[in-house]
């Protein structure tokens, strides 16, 4: 039998955790607080490529009963991400996005493609495709390459299929008001925080604002050694309501935009 969504958001925090060593200690902060933790979304990004692409990414989530919304495009970045919402409110949505590989250079589009061609036959039709792991060998040098002319490419082939983020929902805190509360906690505890656009991004007028932490630097192991990269970052959101009195559930795309380079080399 396939597992709920419950379990399935489950086993995505097992595999999150295990490469973000801040998520579990940010968590235990809140916890402190006597908070209870509600997820807003959680993130996966994947190549557009057939077998692995967005659509792919999502087939797991849409059998356990998540909808698609709204569809939005950085083109500066050159994604494109869709997000999925569940009717139980209580599960977060679900954002997905996908790199358009055909709109890269023509050598990072050919290693991209070859890393594709290491798939075992069948994988994109896994359960557990969305935190499957990196299913190629690569060499650093490979990663390096990539990372100069993507950032986003370079992650998705240091870490293959994996949840980048959980987020923090602001709004059903009860200890913290805002999103300045929270940012001052985290960084008292000694956490680096995004600050690409600024520490929030977004504004109540625009109906959400965010931020996040910078992603933690792990040992990665490569086919010409162990590196240190970036892997994965905690996101807080605090949404408002609409004129209807609805909490507005979907995202702002310049904000967006920027929580993408939580994940970057700093170099």
């Amino acid at each position: 039998m396939a597992t709920s969504a419950t379990d399935y958001l489950d086993a995505l925090w097992r595999d999150y955790t295990a490469i973000t060593p801040q998520a579990a200690r940010i968590h235990a902060l809140f916890a402190a607080r006597g908070e209870t933790i509600v997820n807003d979304h959680v993130a996966l990004r994947t190549y557009g490529r057939p077998g692995i692409e967005l659509a792919t990414m999502a087939r797991p989530f849409l059998a356990r009963g998540w909808e698609p919304r709204d569809d939005y495009r950085f083109d500066d970045k050159h994604l494109r991400a869709r997000y999925f919402q569940h009717p139980d409110p209580a599960l977060p949505k679900v954002f997905i996005s996908e790199l358009c590989v055909d709109e890269l250079s023509a050598e990072a589009a050919a290693t991209i493609d070859a890393l594709v061609a290491q798939l075992p036959a069948g994988f994109g039709d896994r359960d557990d495709l969305p935190y499957a792991g990196r299913p190629w060998s690569l060499a650093h040098a490979t990663y390096a390459e990539l990372l100069r002319e993507s950032e986003y490419a370079a992650w998705v082939s240091a870490f293959g299929f994996r949840v980048n983020h959980f987020t923090v929902d602001v709004g059903r805190l009860r200890t913290l008001g805002g999103l300045d509360a929270v940012n001052a906690l985290v960084a008292g505890a000694g956490f680096e925080l995004n600050r690409a656009g600024g520490l929030i991004k977004g504004t109540p007028a625009q109906r959400l604002e965010q931020s996040s932490t910078c992603a933690d630097a792990v040992d990665v192991a490569f086919t010409d050694g162990v590196f240190r990269v970036p892997s994965c970052y905690y996101e807080f959101a605090k949404r408002h309501p609409l004129p209807s009195g609805e909490l507005f559930q979907g995202f702002v795309p310049t904000s967006a935009d920027k929580l993408f380079e939580s994940t970057d080399v700093r170099r």
